[in-house]
């Protein structure tokens, strides 16, 4: 059986292991012993070490010595350090792009200028800032707060903060920007429009791509869309690939600005291949483009690769022989519904390490599946928190939305510790 290596170990990864373990022997270099990747690898007939798959020297020994041959990176920053330039040279077939291809999201300077050359109607005012009497200048045009303040690098879907939600009055959303400029050297500020908010993502082979059914993430930390922003609580997809606010032809649209964005990046040399998701605002003058990310989104990817009828180490080899059709990426007609279960202090507070425990096998058999995140596992049915991000994510789908939730809730409803937090709202869509 072929051998692919898996860098990373959050929710994200953990889905990717489920889907690569299907028909390759997955390979995993994680910083902390996941226990759905470490499920995975014994499934397939792996091997896992726990290291730092930064480590470029350990994760080519491993290669070496197992004699890998794919590699799938779609962890941000493990993309911006170049993992896949690395693996690449070492002969292996790789999903993700090149640090280079991967600026799109480490860099929303760089992104923003490929769009104002290649689609300048779809971007929305703004000012990439350098200097502290630059950002005083651009303050001027501002009365209140009716502005949008975004890091210039990665930020674990955290950084973004709009006026109004996340600050409030022009003095806090000044405070911020200057904090950001002067962190990076650069920070963008954006005029806040009116409109729906959502993101298109898609399958990449380099020159074909493949849009997947469209998800609805839910990015506030209570339920209401009330709190602070944070990675993702939870995520919705419906069963014909859209969403109830979109056409057909609004998913078109942000296709085509995909593979054109594709398209420039790989003008001189292959850069970019693996997955890309666009963020967009629909509103009443048309689509217009928010950032990219080079990778899948988490909890989207959840939703996704669950969604697939094709499968994935399928549409991984199609992606590296440069042969990804719409015939050989398939997608089910189901909703999907995710929902994150987090510490208490997740996204408040940096708090303690949470020790909790949990029922997994109540949960499989209700179901639904579990994707552990940012925890591990001490001893059966006890598992502790590994730094502050999000524990494990709870997944079903259905023919219709109210059999998808109903799965989920009644899932956890009874298996999980009840000092643990998640939002009870996941499947309903509001409006801003």
């Amino acid at each position: 059986m072929k051998k692919c290596l898996l860098l990373g170990n959050g929710g994200r990864e953990a889905v990717l292991a489920e889907q690569i373990s299907e028909g390759f022997s997955l390979y995993s270099v994680m910083a902390h012993k996941n226990p759905s990747i470490e499920e995975y690898v014994n499934k397939s007939n792996g091997k896992y070490i726990v290291g730092n798959p930064f480590d470029k020297e350990l994760v080519g020994k491993f290669i070496k010595e197992e004699g890998i041959e794919y590699c799938v990176v779609s962890q941000d920053n493990l993309l911006q350090e170049g993992l896949i330039d690395y693996v690449s040279s070492l002969g292996l077939k790789t999903f993700g792009p090149t640090s280079k291809g991967a600026k799109i999201e480490w860099s929303k300077s760089f992104a923003l200028d490929i769009i104002s050359k290649i689609a300048p109607e779809m971007i929305i005012k703004n000012n990439a800032i350098k200097t502290i009497e630059e950002l005083d200048e651009v303050m001027k045009n501002y009365n209140d707060d009716n502005f949008v303040v975004k890091p210039e690098g990665l930020t674990g879907g955290k950084g973004v903060k709009v006026g109004g939600v996340h600050f409030i009055g022009k003095e806090e959303g000044y405070q911020y920007a200057k904090s950001c400029l002067e962190a990076d050297g650069i920070v963008i500020v954006q005029e806040k429009v009116t409109g729906r908010e959502f993101t298109v993502m898609a399958l990449t082979d380099g020159k074909n791509i493949v849009v997947t059914p469209t998800t609805f993430d839910y990015q506030y930390r209570f339920d209401e869309d009330k709190g602070p922003g944070t990675g993702g609580m939870g995520c919705l997809s419906f069963e014909d690939g859209l969403l109830p606010f979109l056409t057909q032809k609004d998913i078109d649209i942000c296709g085509k600005l995909i593979k054109d964005t594709i398209n420039y990046i790989n003008k001189d040399s292959m850069e970019f291949k693996g997955v890309i998701y666009g963020g967009f605002f629909k509103c009443k003058e048309g689509i217009k483009f928010i950032e990219f990310n080079a990778r899948f989104g988490d909890p989207e990817a959840i939703n996704v690769l669950n969604s697939l009828e094709t499968p994935f180490c399928e549409i991984l080899e199609n992606i590296c022989e440069q042969k990804l059709t719409r015939e050989n990426c398939k997608f089910k007609n189901k909703y999907i519904v995710t929902v994150y279960v987090v510490s208490p202090d997740y996204a408040i507070r940096k708090g303690d390490p949470c020790e909790f425990t949990l029922n997994v096998e109540n949960i499989k058999q209700k179901n639904a599946k579990i994707y552990f995140a940012s925890c591990k596992n001490i001893e059966g049915s006890t598992y502790t928190s590994i730094g502050i991000s999000r524990l494990f994510a709870v997944c079903a789908s259905g023919n219709t939305l109210e059999e998808a939730k109903n799965k989920v809730y009644n899932a956890m409803e009874g298996n999980i510790d009840s000092k643990l937090d998640y939002r009870k709202d996941i499947g309903c869509i509001y409006e801003h």
